[in-house]
């Protein structure tokens, strides 16, 4: 049997619990807000060109591994990454790993892991987990959306990390090489602040930041000329891109908030980012809220009022911006 001491922590989100916990692990005591906040995380766009089961692509944060690998470039933090196209190869080196009492990260799919309950089963191919130990039979699992530590059949594992499909993980595995002494927040929180707000203010194309909002705010109303049956799914679907794959639009907000409360407080209580942690947690329950609108939409026995849905896409445009333009002063305030 082989097994390191390792911490289990409960996160919010899968890939910003694991990288945060990895580096505590290796001695940086980096929340999960923190993780998620100096990787430029949050972010939107909306992708009709690129699908999943037949519906275009909603994305309430970057793509999956930027976390990962833009927060360790930010941190100056060494991070290897390794991918096998061959399942023997890949269990091989991940045993190889754990027999140094590495802690390793690893990609998978929710689908094939045995201990989801089989109600959250679904075929998303980008969950992350941590495996810290292995005995003849089982790995030891810390998979940061569940309370306490998990074992999984070594053959399982080996299927949920090799499952072919739409961000398939082949067999991803990455660990920790080398942390810095000290990490500079004061500078690396006002850089990270500004990038999050211009890109979402600012970007130049169509499909993301607050222009993407607005233009799937657009697409939405568009629904009523469409087939009913195909505007019922393709609302049920913004609805599950945003409360079920991974934290959704509304989790990464709160996660956001938590990341400027605590910027606040790194900053002796600064209020401009008080403010915007505050406005963040209403962005969040406004995003809430619009979910359950059209949840209740899809489920009336009334014909759907696609303006009233688009219009309050268009308000949770209004209500970030708001946000992001706070954000802002606090980085004129620091020049």
């Amino acid at each position: 049997m082989t097994s390191t001491t390792f911490n289990h922590s409960y996160s919010a989100h899968c890939e910003s619990g694991v990288i945060s916990s990895l580096l505590r692990h290796h001695g940086m005591n980096i929340s999960e807000p923190m993780a998620f906040g100096l990787s430029n995380a949050l972010t939107f766009a909306y992708l009709p060109f690129v699908k999943m089961g037949g519906m275009p692509l909603i994305a309430y944060r970057s793509m999956p591994h930027s976390i990962i690998k833009k927060l360790c470039k930010n941190l100056n933090v060494k991070i290897k990454m390794e991918k096998f196209s061959d399942p023997q190869k890949g269990t091989k080196r991940l045993n190889e790993l754990l027999a140094q009492n590495k802690i390793i990260g690893c990609q998978t799919s929710v689908f094939w892991l045995p201990y989801f309950p089989e109600d959250m089963r679904f075929h998303f191919n980008a969950h992350n987990l941590i495996v810290y130990g292995k005995n003849k039979n089982e790995y030891f699992i810390s998979d940061p959306v569940f309370e306490n530590t998990l074992k999984c059949e070594c053959k399982a594992l080996t299927k949920a990390r090799f499952v072919k499909g739409v961000m398939a993980p082949k067999g991803l595995l990455y660990y920790i090489d080398k942390t810095p002494k000290n990490i500079d927040y004061k500078i690396l929180i006002p850089k990270s602040i500004q990038k999050t707000a211009k890109m979402m203010l600012k970007t130049p194309i169509p499909i993301a930041g607050l222009r993407g909002i607005k233009f799937l705010s657009k697409s939405i109303f568009k629904l009523e000329q469409k087939d009913k049956e195909y505007a019922r799914l393709f609302l049920g679907h913004i609805v599950r891109m945003q409360e079920e794959i991974g934290t959704g639009g509304a989790g990464f907000r709160f996660i956001y908030a938590s990341f400027l409360q605590e910027a606040s407080e790194i900053f002796d209580n600064d209020q401009i980012l008080k403010k915007s942690s505050e406005m963040m947690l209403e962005v969040g329950d406004n995003w809430r809220m619009f979910a359950l609108l059209i949840a209740k939409s899809i489920k009336s026995k009334k014909d759907i009022n696609y303006k009233c849905i688009s219009d309050k896409l268009l308000e949770m445009a209004y209500l970030e911006s708001k946000v992001y333009l706070k954000m802002l002063e606090f980085n004129r305030q620091q020049k």
